[in-house]
Parts: structure tokens; sequence; C-alpha cells
């Protein structure tokens, strides 16, 4: 039986009530994704876990003691527009969708092959966008998406130009949807995360991270504030370098 989204009035501005909600996370086994996972979990939501790897997901359904898991080949766009039409139909609707995925790329521009960049577009912006495409069908009763760009759309970094333009894309489509999807009463969050160490350095696509990356936020209080901004329907989640702090509007 479907089971709407919960919200109540708080002053002028609606919350999503999180137990009991209906939620996908796509990238649930990464280092960032299972960390929201568990804290989704942990308020009571009822997942769909997502995943590239089938035996992470069955490892982390099992600790969660999650019924519904599913995998997905961010490099698949038709594949990745079906994910949410799976989790619908096996949640028995749709209340929210968490983009949790994403690679990085780091060297000077010039070192960057074409198939690099391809390749870092289709998983950080191209495979997202499928997703939320099928998600606005499937939130007709209202609900959220959710994408964790980085703080590298607002501030490009040089470096990791491509991935800073592969993530300004996506926010920037974030952006422009916004108005079409408030007209179904789904919400949108852009989620700019600062630098973590969830281990997505390590595994860049090309180069090496850099020895002067910024010190790691630490990544409880960002999940923390992520869950948050998904209670208060916040329009965006952001790091600010200069005060290391996130800020949510």
């Amino acid at each position: 039986m479907s089971v709407p989204i919960r919200r109540f009035a708080d002053g002028n501005t609606d919350r999503m009530e999180i137990e009991g909600s209906r939620v996908l996370v796509a990238g649930a086994t990464g280092g960032l994704g299972r960390r929201i996972s568990r804290a989704l979990s942990d308020e009571g939501a009822r997942l769909m876990l997502a995943g590239r790897d089938e035996e992470s997901l069955e490892a982390l359904a099992s600790e969660l003691d999650v019924s519904h898991t599913a995998t997905f080949d961010a490099m698949d766009t038709e594949g990745c527009a079906a994910l949410t039409s799976h989790a619908a139909r096996e949640l028995g609707g749709l209340d929210a969708l968490v983009i949790a995925f994403g690679t990085v790329a780091f060297g000077p521009e010039a070192d960057v092959e074409d198939s690099v960049a391809e390749h870092m577009f289709q998983i950080n912006t191209l495979a997202p966008i499928a997703m939320l495409r099928a998600a606005e069908s499937e939130l007709e009763q209202g609900g959220t998406v959710a994408a964790i760009t980085a703080v590298t759309a607002e501030y490009p970094t040089a470096g990791m130009a491509t991935y800073s333009a592969s993530k300004a894309a996506l926010s920037a489509w974030l952006q422009a949807m916004r108005a079409e999807y408030r007209r179904k009463h789904v919400h949108v969050l852009d989620i700019r995360a600062p630098h973590m160490d969830t281990g997505l350095a390590h595994r860049a696509l090309a180069g090496t991270a850099p020895r002067n990356l910024p010190e790691p936020f630490p990544i409880d209080e960002f999940v923390q504030a992520l869950v948050e901004a998904l209670r208060s329907q916040a329009e965006h989640l952001a790091f600010d370098p200069r005060t290391r702090r996130l800020g949510k509007g």
C-alpha cells in the first residue's frame, strides 16, 4: 500500500517527516553513501540501497536490516533512469531520492584525456540527471530530490577543472529544474559538499590528489547537517571554505 510522505507545518516552512518515508539512496555503499544510509535508517526511513557492488550492498543491507537493494552502473544512463522507477515499485512509492555517488580526477587539464573527462561527466552529471528526471514522475505526490554536488561547483579548483565543471553542471541543472519540480510539490536540495575523508580521492580516475587539499571536514557532522537539510526542506546545503562552516538555505 502506498504511504504518502508525511509533512507538517512549522511556521511557514514545510518539514519532511523522515520516519516512515521511502528513500532511494543511490551510491549507498560509498564512503559517504554508507553514512547517509545509516543515518536515515536510524531515523526510521524505509530504504532502497543502490550501488555498483552487490556483495557490499548485501553486507550493508544486513547491517541496517534493509530488505530492498539494487545494483546499477552509472555508465548506463538508461539503467540509472530505470533504477528510480524500480525503487518506487519496490517501496510502494517514493518520497525521496538521495544521490551520493561520483568520481574525481586530478592534475593539469592538459594531462586529462578525453576519455577520462567523458567518464567523469557521465558519472557526475549525466547519470544523476537521468535518475532525477525519472524521479519527477515518481514523486508526483510530493517529495524531495537531493544530490551531492561539491564545494567546487561554487569554487572551481585548479588541478580539478573537469571535476569542478561536472559538479557545477549538475548544480546548475538542479537550480534550473527547481521551478519545474516545485509545480509538483517536489523539493530540490543541492548539497555542495566539502572535502571529506571518504576515500574518493584515493580512487581517482586519473592523477594524484594534491598535498594541499584542505583539512577533511568531519563526515558525521556533514551527514547530520544533510539529514537536517532534508528534514527542513532546504534548497541548499553549502560549505563555505573561508569559515569552514556548513550553511543551509
